[in-house]
């Protein structure tokens, strides 16, 4: 069975004079992965959803997202205010059914399994002990089905200091949970708006750029700019018994854009 699964991250969603730029690149990303043949299986947003983790932006992803017609999974970044998440989410597709940041869905073809990597008061991440006990249960039981686990924050580092000191603090901890299991296709992150790919754990880390602006590629000490570069989604594919990541150009693109 073919598979497959959109990736797009960091629309940073907010209200006000301000709003209509990262609402607009987040519908325009949701539109360029509904014109795609085949259509994927589900799409991915990994965090930082809204800028401030407020009710009223929630309410804005809200209504841009309620009517896309495909399964929709949200993971929370370090902008993001789990409770408000929640109270804005709970019960519905984009969070699993359920009433959690951490949840596991059943697809198929797969697994895609999201974590909360959500910090208070940090722009660093951390899972914690319960939360890669949990993981580890949850991997374990689809073993002949393809994971996808998705978080915020990198686990390790990508050689931009600044964003690497920001990464997840337990990313060893959550590659030793990653190796126990050979069903790991892909760990999705965001958080650097850029996109890059490395091998973690047995499998391969990708991170999706933002669907607003994109960091510069400072590779010293400082901290990156953020420019409004072209956006663009990701698309993991299983070819076969293999997986592999395909770009797909957003803006500044020609290419269709479909309604929903």
């Amino acid at each position: 069975m073919t598979a497959s699964i959109a990736h797009i991250s960091d629309p940073h969603l907010t209200t006000g004079p301000l709003g209509s730029a990262p609402a607009i690149g987040l519908g325009r990303a949701l539109g360029r992965l509904l014109a795609l043949d085949p259509l994927p299986d589900c799409v991915v947003i990994t965090g930082d959803l809204v800028e401030r983790g407020r009710p009223e932006e929630y309410a804005a992803l809200r209504e841009v997202i309620e009517h896309f017609p495909l399964p929709l999974h949200l993971v929370p970044g370090n902008h993001d205010e789990p409770g408000a998440m929640v109270e804005a989410f709970a019960g519905t597709g984009f969070l699993g059914g359920g009433g959690q940041t951490r949840y596991a869905v059943d697809h198929p073809a797969f697994t895609v399994v999201v974590l909360d990597s959500k910090v208070p008061g940090s722009g660093g991440g951390r899972l914690g002990e319960d939360q890669l006990q949990w993981l580890d249960t949850v991997l374990a039981r689809r073993r002949d089905a393809p994971a996808i686990v998705c978080l915020h924050h990198p686990p390790m580092p990508i050689g931009i200091p600044f964003l690497d000191g920001m990464r997840l603090e337990d990313g060893k901890a959550l590659a030793e949970v990653l190796g126990r299991h050979g069903n790991v296709a892909r760990v999705l992150a965001g958080h650097v708006h850029r996109p890059i790919t490395a091998p973690f754990a047995g499998s391969i880390l990708a991170i999706a750029p933002s669907t607003h602006l994109q960091s510069g590629l400072v590779r010293h000490e400082g901290t990156p700019n953020y420019l409004p570069e072209p956006t663009s989604a990701l698309l993991h594919v299983q070819v076969e018994d293999v997986w592999v990541t395909h770009t797909v150009a957003v803006s500044h693109a020609a290419a269709p854009i479909a309604g929903y």
